[in-house]
């Protein structure tokens, strides 16, 4: 089977996703068209160069909607040769992207392809395009739904997490967070993002707060107690389903959960002859990449049996990954990974993550991948594992060796 290899990996810095956010007057096809073109330009490509862009974003209404990649191709420089796909595997969908890609090139469906994703939600907002898993009562009462944050406290719950322990790692998360900046450890990695005139808007994150301590966390109300104990109750539902539960310990809060923000990531894969053809030098291989249904109603548990699906699939174990991405989509998901394998917190997420930089939802899943690309290289390290736990259940995995 034909090798796909990542050439580049690029993104935007997140913004606020608020309206004083910087990006908040920059629209979701500007920014996929101006990753598209750093993408080109960054390596020397012919804008035919490339078999199709895949794009993911979750919320697909409005400025996201009617195929964002097909449109994204035509407003870069990009020839309309060129498809375009919009997917969506929510959390996962520029993970998904990636994967999608690696596959098809294995297969010999084409030498190149774009992959990653992009979500503007300062411009469109989660949730506003009424899926059904949260708003269709058959479907909601029959998966025992509960909205993201309690299911992340359930995971607090049953496997023992405290306020303490999510608030520790919120705060390890700025740290590392403001030190990689401090470092320019994603300088390879960062495309500005620049006005109609060519001015930088934005060159940097700019949602996290490195001046956090515990003092400031210990003053945050728990966000999601009263939708679990009061009306519409959703501890209740848990209970309902896992009746072992007498209680939900509603541990997290805006300060140790994912921040809402506007980015995108593009992720260049290619098998060798692409490479050759185009004078550029592979930086790694797509190893294994996985995905996996899990129960809905706890729902963000994903990424462990995930990581024993691609482990189990590639015929690798866990102590043969040097480094880990995991999703900070709310602490706990973090926790109970490091739990289940074991996992010292020194070899996960060692820039930070979506609580101390936020979490662009369709663009996530490529720019860990890009992140922990640029991490390997740095640290001089083989092999790397990026997931991430899926709304209503579900995993993503991608396993990257660098060549």
């Amino acid at each position: 089977m034909t090798n796909a290899f990542i050439y580049d990996a690029a993104r935007t810095p997140r913004g606020k996703g608020r309206p004083d956010g910087s990006l908040h007057e920059v629209t979701s096809l500007a920014l996929s068209a101006r990753l598209l073109n750093a993408v080109k330009d960054r390596n020397g490509l012919e804008g035919h160069a490339v078999e199709d862009v895949i794009w993911g974003n979750v919320t697909q209404v409005k400025e996201q909607g009617g195929c964002l990649a097909r449109s994204a191709v035509l407003a870069s420089d990009l020839d309309q040769s060129i498809p375009g796909l919009s997917i969506n595997r929510f959390c996962a969908s520029g993970m998904e992207a990636v994967n999608l890609a690696a596959n098809q090139i294995k297969g010999g469906a084409g030498q190149a392809y774009i992959a990653g994703g992009v979500e503007m939600m300062g411009r469109v907002a989660m949730g506003s395009d009424g899926a059904a898993i949260a708003v269709d009562p058959g479907l909601a009462m029959r998966s025992y739904f509960v909205p993201q944050g309690i299911s992340a406290d359930i995971i607090a719950t049953e496997y023992g997490f405290s306020r303490a322990d999510a608030d520790a790692l919120a705060l390890e998360s700025q740290r590392r967070a403001a030190q990689a900046w401090a470092d320019n450890r994603f300088a390879k990695s960062i495309v500005p993002v620049l006005d109609q005139n060519g001015l930088t808007i934005l060159d940097r994150d700019e949602y996290m707060r490195p001046g956090t301590t515990a003092d400031d966390l210990a003053k945050l109300r728990p966000a999601f107690k009263e939708m679990g104990e009061m009306m519409p109750g959703f501890d209740k539902v848990a209970m309902l389903k896992y009746p072992h539960l007498t209680h939900v310990d509603h541990i997290h809060h805006a300060g140790n959960s994912s921040g809402i923000v506007d980015g995108a990531a593009a992720v260049l894969i290619g098998n060798a002859e692409f490479g050759q053809a185009h004078g550029l030098k592979p930086r790694a291989r797509i190893r294994a990449t996985a995905k996996i249904g899990t129960d809905p109603t706890i729902m963000l548990t994903g990424p462990v049996p995930v990581t024993e699906k691609i482990l189990q699939d590639s015929g690798l174990s866990i102590g043969d990954i040097d480094l880990f991405e995991v999703n900070e989509a709310f602490a706990s998901v973090v926790l109970r990974f490091m739990q289940a394998f074991d996992v010292d917190h020194s070899r996960v997420n060692v820039n930070g993550g979506a609580i101390a930089m936020g979490h662009p939802l369709g663009a996530t899943g490529a720019i860990i991948i890009g992140t922990l690309l640029d991490e390997l290289e740095r640290q001089d390290k083989t092999m790397g594992l990026a997931t991430l736990c899926i709304a209503s259940g579900m995993g993503a995995a991608t396993i990257i060796e660098r060549v």
